[in-house]
Order: C-alpha cells, then sequence, then structure tokens
C-alpha cells in the first residue's frame, strides 16, 4: 500500500503543481471575478471532479494512450481549447445587464461546476501531469498499482482543490471590492471572454511535450 514517503513526496509535487496558475486556475480566476466566491468555488469543485475521472482513468490504465499517442493528445488539447473558445465567444456575446451595480447576473452554480468539470477532463497539462509524472511515486512492490495512483491521485486533486478555492476566494473579493457600475461589469465582462478565448488559443497552439507537465 502507500507509504508515508510516498504521500509527502506526492504532496511537495502537488503543491508545486497547485500553487503555479496555469489554465485551471486562469479560469476559475476568470469565473470568480466574473461572477462570485461561490461561482469561483463551484468551477474549482468541477475542475478537481475532472482531474480526480482523469486519475481514475490513470489508475485502470488509459495513461499510456495519451502518453504515447500524439493523436490522442492532440484530440485532449484541441478539445479542451475548443471549448474554452466557445465560453469565452459566449461570454463576449452575453448583452445581459447587471441588476444592481456591480453586480452581474448570476449563472447556476450546477453549471459552473459542469464547466469546470469540462476544463478539468480536457486540460492536457493536468492530464500528463497526472498520466506521465504522478506514476513515478508508484512502487509495485507495495501492493496494487491501481490503488496506489487512486490514493496519490486523490491527494493531488485535494490540494489543488484548496489552492483553487484560495485563488477563488481571493479573486472574488477582489473583484467585489472593484466592481460598482454597470459599464465597469460590461468592460469585465469582456475582459473574461478575451482571457477565455486566449487560453483556448494557448491550448491549441502549445506543441505536445510527452515528458513533463510543469504547469497547470
Amino acid at each position: 500500500m502507500v507509504t508515508l514517503s510516498q504521500l509527502v513526496l506526492v504532496a511537495g509535487a502537488a503543491v508545486v503543481f497547485a500553487v503555479v496558475p496555469g489554465p485551471a486556475v486562469v479560469f476559475i480566476v476568470t469565473r470568480s471575478v466574473d461572477q462570485s466566491r461561490r461561482a469561483g468555488v463551484a468551477s474549482g469543485l468541477g475542475v478537481a471532479c475532472g482531474n480526480l475521472a482523469l486519475v481514475v482513468a490513470a489508475a485502470f490504465g488509459l495513461s499510456a494512450l495519451l502518453t504515447t499517442s500524439e493523436i490522442a493528445y492532440d484530440v485532449v488539447r484541441f478539445a479542451g481549447a475548443a471549448y474554452l473558445v466557445y465560453l469565452g465567444v459566449r461570454r463576449l456575446l452575453d448583452r445581459s445587464v447587471p441588476s444592481e451595480a456591480g453586480e452581474a447576473v448570476p449563472q447556476r452554480l450546477s453549471r459552473l461546476f459542469g464547466q469546470g468539470l469540462v476544463v478539468g477532463v480536457l486540460n492536457p497539462k493536468a492530464a500528463l501531469f497526472i498520466f506521465s509524472f504522478l506514476p513515478q511515486f508508484v512502487n509495485q512492490g507495495h501492493g496494487a498499482v491501481a490503488a496506489q495512483m487512486l490514493v496519490l491521485g486523490t491527494v493531488v486533486v485535494a490540494i489543488t482543490l484548496v489552492s483553487d478555492c484560495c485563488y477563488a476566494a481571493l479573486a472574488g473579493g477582489v473583484a467585489q471590492s472593484l466592481l460598482r457600475r454597470p459599464k465597469v461589469v460590461r468592460r469585465q465582462q469582456i475582459v473574461a471572454g478575451c482571457v477565455y478565448i486566449g487560453l483556448g488559443v494557448a491550448a491549441a497552439v502549445s506543441g505536445p511535450s510527452h515528458s513533463t507537465a510543469k504547469a497547470r
């Protein structure tokens, strides 16, 4: 089974992986600024569940497909990029007017959770971290490999979720203190849409790297 040394090493790597901003963190922060702390946390929970799905996939042997097949990698990469661009275009086309100054029209938390879930599953950097880097901490002499992957992966997901919620809380607090007028809110919506599209374009043009995934 998983040893204490394995947990400590994985936890240390997960902290670095979590606190360095990457596409998932930017997505969550943008959601928090765009809507509220609750929206950011809901998005973060969705991302965490998406990452957990990747952990399950890695535990049951799908890691070899993504790490050895450029076609499979590109499918994940372009699907994630397309979804982010889709979210950005929808945000730019949104003409809803805030009900009060500084208060954007809220979206259902279930919808935000679902969007975060898709982003988490289709985040190629997170996938490669879980599929390529995490297995290095598995010791075949310590029992079932799948069980070790599930335990270690859950540790990674839990640490990143805490980090993401902290980012969401901080961003939401800053946003609520700065956004006071509907015009400002509308400009912020435009910025949010551009951020999503920018993330999508960056994911699409970034070349595959099957060795490591250092950013999230």
